[in-house]
């Protein structure tokens, strides 16, 4: 099973597309339970423009949430499905 895990460095840094192919921003860091260790969300870096359009949770210090259940696929680049974010 370990070659299914992805590493958090590995993550930290691509860029988050919509499956449709809309760019929303970079991953700058992520948020997980502690006692579980279960992923709840991204925190996006570099947000664009697009994401205005969209209904996403803010941190505290005001950076964008993208929900952990929106994720598609983690490859080259972090897809999301814009449908859960609205």
């Amino acid at each position: 099973m370990p070659g299914n895990k992805n590493i958090f460095s590995s993550v930290v840094g691509k860029m988050i597309v919509t499956k449709e192919g809309k760019r929303l921003g970079f991953v700058k860091d992520t948020t997980f339970e502690t006692k579980s260790g279960e992923l709840i969300s991204l925190v996006v870096k570099d947000p664009t423009p697009y994401t205005k359009n969209l209904n996403l949770e803010r941190t505290n210090s005001n950076e964008l949430l993208i929900p952990y259940n929106s994720i598609i696929a983690i490859g080259d680049f972090v897809i999301v499905s814009e449908e859960d974010l609205i």
